[in-house]
């Protein structure tokens, strides 16, 4: 259905049921042509969405692998942003049948961290290494109300750790007036993220079964508000496993081009969570459209096709082999050594507090290690954002391939931190190492200026960045 009533995003459902059924093009020579123009940089229409999304022909999919591969590395190159998400509350007003924070589900244990206890959090993960921080809250906060969350943003930012701190706080929490989000713009929040789990409305209406959330329109509207407020950088994400997937990617392509048309630039990133089991939630242990390994593979490869410039996370709902296979399909940014839980990184608070189970649980460091094994850098870089690099002026340079160029010495520099202050001595031989190699491939005058910066960070100065 086309809702044109201009207070919602117009998803023009029957659209995509028509280009699903009747304009998918499966012959080789068609899909090659997509996967060339892909490599324009420039995204994809509809239709040739639609078509990689029927592609199974083994050598076909090899080809949009391994193109999704060649893009990501243009735009982004070969570095991997790091984070990890806080939970400061599982409270929560609405009955979302896949989420074991509903508010009627009793086998969870109900907690919002006083602001003592998230700032021990903050130190917690400040002393594994991290810089960057996803603040989530259940969709209800206590007695102070949203203010809880700008309590806890102001928190997060104050806490010094010996040579660590939280550089930069982005958010997932409810829907926001727009007087809210300049609240939040005003905090110096990075990104707002909210996903809108489902773009099909009628399941939408099924899973969401109380709660403010059961408002398809007050949800998928956010980013308006949010961006209108002044918050330029948004994260969208659907719950793969409620709809169809193909259903989804459109619809989810439906929602980015109103945001570029409105406001001339779409989503910062895209985020791609599979339903995984939840303490008292049937649902998610049995999706309505379960979507399998494969498809999850095409789903991240076609995301990187369709809106190259736009970065992908991945979150340790999928286990370590998966992540693996999808940092080469487009992925940019990855959370590691999560827990869903408040309280979760000081280890006060149990498992039946959490929001959905884990497939990854490794430790920060061993996923340094992995992917540094992999060829990858990890980032902890925040310089953007420091630097006004947001919205237009961030796109401005992600479309062409040209942020790829800052990125790499970033990530580079906020590595050498990682090695100099928390690596395990395993992951500070391997990541040395790993630096030499990439300096050594660097042209002269780029190697010179990028070896300087990192000896700056030797010598004890820290944020260092261009």
């Amino acid at each position: 259905m086309l809702n044109t009533d201009e207070n919602t995003v117009p998803i023009n459902e029957q659209q995509i049921f028509d280009t699903l059924k009747n304009k998918v093009r499966k012959d080789e020579i068609y899909i090659r042509e997509v996967l060339a123009k892909a490599l324009d940089l420039k995204g994809l229409n509809e239709q040739e969405i639609a078509s990689l999304s029927a592609v199974s022909d083994p050598d076909l999919l090899k080809e949009m692998f391994n193109t999704a591969k060649k893009v990501k590395e243009e735009i982004y190159g070969k570095r991997l942003v790091l984070f990890a998400p806080l939970y400061v509350s599982n409270l929560c007003k609405n009955e979302c049948l896949y989420c074991a924070f509903r508010r009627s589900n009793k086998l969870v244990r109900r907690k919002a961290l006083s602001q003592e206890e998230v700032r021990q959090e903050v130190e917690a993960l400040v002393e594994q290494g991290h810089k960057r921080i996803l603040l989530v809250a259940g969709e209800s906060y206590p007695s102070e109300g949203f203010d809880y969350i700008l309590k806890c943003i102001e928190t997060i930012y104050s806490v010094k750790k010996g040579r660590g701190e939280i550089r930069r706080v982005n958010v997932n929490v409810a829907p926001l007036t727009l007087e809210e989000f300049k609240e939040l713009k005003s905090a110096k929040i990075g990104t707002y993220q909210l996903f809108q789990e489902t773009y099909h409305r009628e399941t939408y209406g099924k899973v969401h079964i109380g709660g403010v959330k059961r408002d398809f329109d007050w949800r998928i509207t956010a980013m308006d508000r949010a961006m209108e407020a002044g918050i330029d950088d948004v994260g969208v994400g659907i719950l793969f496993g409620l709809f169809d997937w193909r259903f989804e990617i459109l619809a989810l392509m439906q929602h980015i081009r109103h945001l570029e048309k409105k406001f001339g630039v779409g989503p910062h990133t895209i985020s791609v969570p599979r339903l995984e089991p939840a303490v008292g939630s049937e649902l998610s242990a049995h999706p309505p459209y379960p979507v399998s390994d494969i498809d999850f593979r095409k789903i991240v490869a076609i995301l990187r096709l369709a809106v190259p410039y736009t970065g992908i996370i991945m979150s340790t709902r999928e286990t370590p082999n998966i992540r693996r296979e999808t940092f080469a399909l487009g992925v940019s940014q990855i959370s590691a050594g999560s827990r869903t839980n408040p309280g979760g990184y000081t280890g006060r608070e149990e498992e039946d507090m959490s929001q959905f189970s884990l497939g990854d649980h490794r430790s920060l460091d061993e996923v340094i290690y992995d992917i540094s094994q992999l060829g990858y850098i990890p980032s902890f870089c925040t310089a953007c954002y420091r630097l006004g690099r947001t919205g237009v002026d961030f796109m401005d340079l992600a479309k062409p391939g040209l942020i790829k160029n800052h990125c790499e010495i970033n990530a580079l520099t906020t590595f050498v931190e990682y090695l100099e202050d928390y690596a395990s001595p395993p992951t500070k031989e391997l990541g040395w190492k790993r630096i030499e190699e990439i300096l050594s491939s660097m042209p002269e005058g780029r190697r010179n200026k990028t070896q300087k910066l990192i000896d700056r960070v030797k010598s004890g100065e820290r944020d260092v960045f261009v």
